[in-house]
Parts: C-alpha cells; structure tokens; sequence
C-alpha cells in the first residue's frame, strides 16, 4: 500500500510551476511584449483599444503562469485559468483582425505563404523575439502576431487537453487529501 511519508515518491504537493518552460508560455510572453510594441506604434496610445490589446495579451501571459502555480492545490484552477488565458488570447486575435479588416490591409490566410514562414521561423528559432517588435509595417505586424496568438492558443489548447488527461488519471488535490487522510488512519490502526 502506498502511503504518504516521507519515504514515499508520493507528495501531498506535487511539484508545480515551471510555466517559463512552457512552450505556451514562451509564445503568449512574445505576443505580449511584441503586442506593447504594436500599440504603441500603430494605436493612438490615449484609445481604449490600445489599453484593451495590450490588457488582452499580459492576460494571456499571467494566467498560465498564475495556473501554473495553483497546480498543486487545485486542478480546477489549472484548468479555468489556462482556459482563461486562450480566451484572453482569442479576444486579442479579434482585435488585430479588425485593425487589418478597418484600415483595408490584408489577413494572411492561414495557409499562404507569408504564414507559413511565420510558422516556420518563430516555431523553432527563440531568437526571433525580437524581430517582431522591429517590424515597421503594420500589415506585417499584424498578421505575424496573428500567427504567433494563433500558435500560442493551439499550444494552450492541447496544454488543456493534456491537463483533461492528467485529471481523469491522477485526480485533484481533494483527492489526494482523502486518500492520504484515509491512508494514514489506516496506518496507525493497531
């Protein structure tokens, strides 16, 4: 019988966090940083859509990194706040559609060729972070972004998927509690 001491690979807490080594994580950080940069360059920063992108995208960052840290206490709230954060995501995703959409600019779509690049180059290389920020034409800008929340609600898509399975499998906190409560009546028994 397992039980919960010390001796046991078993924790009451399991380890949690670690959300900088999401790949998530990284992504919706790039978005936010670059999405600052945006606004500040293509929205009159004194608009309430340059507050509302630039709250959209530090919200995305914030709640994987704030689920992340509940993991350990609560499942529940891993899930609701990673579901929060694509959201946040989504919302921002329908702003830079319409800053295309109403300034007459083109929406890559998903498949051309420009997108595909965009994939292709920020998918893999870290160091790109910073070429998104440098970009000086808005319909560039924006579609770059768009790939990039896209990506990063994919990523957080499957994360919730994952965090589904981890769930049905391992159950929550509240379970573990009773599990180790029961257990450890059991084992002072006589």
């Amino acid at each position: 019988m397992e039980t919960y001491n010390q001796n046991s690979n078993s924790r009451l807490i399991p380890p949690h966090g670690g959300y900088r080594n999401l790949r998530s994580y990284q992504v919706a950080e790039m978005v936010y940083d670059a999405t600052v940069v945006f606004c500040n360059r293509f929205i009159d920063r004194r608009s309430r859509t340059h507050d509302q992108m630039v709250q959209a995208a530090r919200s995305g960052v914030q709640n994987i990194a704030e689920g992340s840290m509940a993991s350990a206490t609560s499942k529940k709230t891993e899930l609701k706040l990673t579901g929060v954060a694509r959201a946040s995501l989504e919302e921002l995703l329908l702003d830079f559609e319409a800053f295309l959409r109403q300034r007459g600019l083109r929406l890559w779509s998903k498949d051309s060729p420009e997108a595909l690049a965009v994939r292709r180059k920020y998918q893999s290389d870290k160091s790109a972070r910073s070429d998104v920020s440098n970009m000086t034409d808005p319909e560039v800008a924006a579609n770059t972004l768009i790939c990039l929340v896209n990506q990063a609600s994919y990523l957080l898509g499957r994360q919730l998927q994952k965090l589904e399975q981890q769930f049905l499998t391992e159950g929550g906190f509240t379970e573990r509690l009773y599990k180790a409560r029961t257990e450890a009546r059991s084992w002072r028994k006589p």
